[in-house]
């Protein structure tokens, strides 16, 4: 049987991956959160990869607090780059496979069409900086390893959708920002592609996103039509919203090397969060 390593494993893609992986009788699952493994510690690290002898790590863990991590600088560092590195080295000490997960916040957010894989980055907030110095320590240490770059993650726990509907409750009307465009991303799609990629040695930079694409107060909309709340989601500028971060205003990835090399096709926004929506109200 295989062994495969996920830290992260309590966050939304974490589970994710637990839940896709459920019923192989072939792989078990490692699961790992910062009470288990300390991924900043290298020496931690290296000591938990080599007693597990996994086939492969899948690193779920990173500082996602955006606005956070403008002035918790170091701690972002720390996670989202020292500690992509310290798997990295120790997947490589012990033959693992690493499949490490990025984001689009890597890119500046001023293109007019969708970011392909091969597109220079220039990300334009701290956590952007750090997710992007944890591709490259990745790529410097790993022998071999998968990036997948996503966006607009939602899933079980804390996520946009969820944010949405608890306002609803008690909100005749939410203001949502409508000059930020991107593609909602299904935590269960994203597990999907993470699981297929590692049966696979194709290896590289990948970009993981649903289909399609939408404005955060379109994504609200959606949201609350499928729940059948009469709230109304009233459209406003970053600026008017005025978060400490910047974000980018152009978020639309291209799953670009996925389809020149056969990987995995994600849904399309649409159905994604309408089967997301389904689960949601019945547990509700």
């Amino acid at each position: 049987m295989k062994k495969i390593i996920v830290t992260g494993a309590n966050g939304q893609l974490g589970r994710a991956v637990n839940i896709e992986y459920a019923g192989r009788a072939d792989i078990e699952l490692v699961n790992t959160d910062v009470a288990e493994l300390d991924i900043t510690d290298v020496d931690a690290v290296l000591k938990f990869v080599r007693d597990v002898k996994p086939y492969a790590i899948i690193n779920c863990a990173a500082h996602t607090n955006v606005d956070a991590c403008e002035t918790q600088v170091d701690l972002a560092y720390r996670i989202n780059a020292i500690g992509p590195r310290n798997l990295a080295i120790a997947a490589s000490d012990s033959g693992a496979k690493l499949m490490h997960i990025s984001t689009d916040y890597v890119f500046d957010g001023n293109g007019t069409r969708p970011y392909i894989e091969f597109d220079a980055p220039g990300p334009k907030s701290v956590y952007g900086a750090t997710k992007l110095a944890g591709e490259e320590q990745v790529k410097l240490f790993a022998d071999r390893f998968y990036i997948i770059r996503t966006a607009w993650l939602y899933g079980d726990g804390k996520n946009f959708a969820r944010t949405m509907l608890r306002l609803a409750e008690d909100h005749e009307e939410i203001t949502v920002v409508n000059d930020q465009v991107g593609s909602p991303t299904s935590a269960k799609e994203l597990a999907k592609a993470v699981v297929s990629q590692l049966d696979t040695d194709n290896y590289g930079m990948f970009h993981g996103t649903c289909e399609g694409d939408c404005s955060w107060a379109d994504f609200a909309t959606e949201v609350l039509r499928l729940a059948g709340s009469k709230t109304r989601i009233v459209p406003i500028s970053s600026e008017e919203y005025g978060a400490p971060a910047n974000r980018p205003h152009y978020s639309i990835l291209e799953n670009y090397m996925l389809k020149l090399t056969g990987g995995y096709m994600f849904a399309d926004w649409h159905d994604a969060i309408e089967e997301y929506m389904k689960a949601e109200m019945a547990d509700r």
